[in-house]
């Protein structure tokens, strides 16, 4: 049994304002893969910041990326998957909210990005999937959102070395920044996203992608992950918050992909942390 959420909660009117922010999406992972990776022992990386080795199992905000995000942008991050109210980390003002509580941080703008702005926060994008292209106008709507946003085509769904590239992106960025600088950073993970095949050794194009391959780049991202999380907690303590936005069906009950509605894309896998300064 979780303690209640309101004793999780950690008090976000004291983090914002001290720590830095990080946000990674690891776009399209299922729950199950992620769950079934870390008591395995398979992805030890993140598994060692998850509260108790495990990952919270959630419900995404949308089915799909662009969904998906516009909501958790709007403070709705993916929903604990057991009866609520559940109190939100962030929060607009919004009147007669029920999830609204004394530890949510509540912003007077449209979306937590330009709230984290207005309290003083350098926001920065380093996209992955196509909604954070920037190549066409549906492309710069999320990215649009920062003051300043990333995108290659290394960093997209087609390049076998995507997390890397968008790693050594997110430690130049930290790097270039005065001491006193608090940042907001979100990271849009493309690797788990189809395709993913190239992710297994001895999986073929023509074989396609597959829960197995999916795994494959989960592994992939947790060989990496810890440069990211260094470089976070470089300067000081960063209040992290890993999740998926929505899973994906490699042809449960007949589906295959998301923007649908099934419980390998309604569920996923949530975490929230503290990544202490390095001594």
């Amino acid at each position: 049994m979780h303690p209640p959420d309101s004793a999780r909660l950690p008090d976000m009117n004291e983090v914002v304002g001290r720590d830095d922010l990080l946000l990674l999406t690891l776009d399209t992972l299922r729950h199950d893969v992620a769950a079934e990776l870390a008591a395995a022992g398979r992805i030890p990386h993140l598994a060692r910041h998850l509260p108790g080795g495990a990952w919270e199992e959630r419900h995404a905000p949308g089915s799909f990326t662009y969904a998906s995000h516009q909501a958790m942008f709007a403070g709705f991050l993916p929903t604990p998957a057991a009866p609520g109210p559940h109190p939100r980390l962030f929060a607009a003002r919004f009147a007669g909210s029920e999830t609204t509580a004394g530890r949510t941080y509540v912003f007077d703008t449209p979306d937590l990005v330009s709230g984290l702005a207005a309290a003083g926060y350098r926001t920065v994008c380093v996209g992955g999937v196509g909604f954070f292209n920037k190549q066409g106008a549906l492309g710069g709507v999320l990215p649009g959102l920062f003051q300043e946003s990333h995108w290659e085509p290394e960093f997209g769904v087609a390049s076998p070395v995507s997390f890397e590239a968008q790693v050594e992106r997110a430690e130049r960025i930290v790097a270039g920044l005065p001491a006193a600088q608090r940042l907001f950073l979100f990271l849009n993970v493309s690797a788990l996203h189809q395709p993913n095949w190239f992710h297994l050794p001895g999986a073929t194009r023509e074989a396609g992608d597959t829960r197995a391959t999916h795994a494959a780049a989960l592994e992939y991202v947790d060989r990496h992950v810890g440069r990211l999380f260094a470089a976070m907690s470089s300067r000081r303590r960063c209040f992290a918050i890993v999740c998926s936005d929505h899973g994906t069906t490699y042809g449960d009950d007949g589906y295959t992909g998301h923007r649908l509605g099934h419980e390998a894309v309604w569920t996923v896998p949530y975490a929230h942390f503290f990544l202490e300064p390095s001594a």
